[in-house]
């Protein structure tokens, strides 16, 4: 528990994005109030005050204001902040350095490291992993949520132009776009979107039903969580949880969203994660 305003964030996010989607679930599985700042996708003024230009940002004061970068960032340093009140936020921020790298293709990236720790010292680590092998799965699975789970939602809710001029549809509707500028995004962005999900399709060799490698990947997740616990948490969720939940909620509205439910064994955990949530 927190002491009444001491900790006050705004997000600046795409309502649409499954990073943003992550943090939110983080952050209201843990009941904590929040500003959100939508951000215009084309002109994105509403984050020129940052050189990192992508969202998820949160903007943090507890004390001193902070800006916190990448979703797995945001919310294993929150997550830190909130079990150990030792240090400041601000140097538990330091324990997670960007460090620029360049790919073969000559661009440059930026990555977090230990982004999936949390910075806690050994009395607290017994508190929330009781032993090794929780950690080291919630970690593993987190992972997974970025680097697996969340490329296969663009090539699934683009798969068809159909299927891509209703996510569009739905992206302008939640999103903040001028009426002209909405228009415009819609059917030039679905069309754009169709193309590259396929170009996202044989980059992370998918097959040719993209659908089947989403219900193998989430039945995957419900084999790891199992049938004797109700969240990989346990009786709670977990980060992982918070994140692959994060991940598939972006999803809804949309047909490939109720295939998932159809075709896989997702519903039970899926709704106690929106239950628990709500609570």
């Amino acid at each position: 528990q927190l002491p009444a305003g001491s900790l006050q964030l705004t997000l600046y996010q795409y309502k649409t994005c499954p990073f943003c989607s992550k943090v939110r679930a983080f952050l209201d599985y843990h009941g904590l109030p929040y500003e959100i700042v939508e951000v215009n996708p084309i002109m994105r003024k509403e984050i020129k005050f940052s050189s990192y230009r992508k969202v998820p940002i949160l903007l943090a004061n507890a004390g001193s204001p902070l800006q916190l970068n990448d979703s797995s960032v945001i919310i294993s340093a929150i997550k830190t902040y909130l079990v150990s009140r030792r240090n400041s936020l601000e140097e538990i921020v330091s324990f997670y350095p960007p460090v620029k790298t360049v790919t073969e293709k000559g661009k440059e990236v930026v990555e977090y490291e230990n982004k999936y720790w949390l910075m806690l010292d050994e009395k607290e680590t017994k508190r929330v992993y009781p032993v090794k092998e929780v950690r080291v799965e919630e970690m593993k699975w987190r992972k997974w949520a970025d680097d697996w789970l969340v490329h296969l939602i663009s090539p699934n809710v683009y798969r068809t132009p159909k299927e891509a001029l209703a996510s569009f549809d739905y992206i302008v509707r939640e999103g903040k776009f001028g009426t002209l500028e909405g228009l415009f995004a819609k059917y030039v962005g679905a069309v754009a979107m169709f193309f590259v999900s396929k170009r996202l399709k044989k980059r992370h060799q998918l097959r040719d039903d993209v659908r089947e490698d989403l219900y193998e990947a989430v039945n995957e997740w419900v084999k790891a969580v199992g049938k004797n616990r109700l969240f990989m948490g346990g009786n709670q969720p977990n980060l992982a949880d918070l994140a692959v939940y994060g991940v598939l909620r972006v999803m809804e509205g949309l047909e490939a969203f109720d295939d998932m439910m159809a075709h896989t064994n997702i519903q039970p955990w899926y709704q106690r994660m929106e239950d628990v949530i709500e609570k």
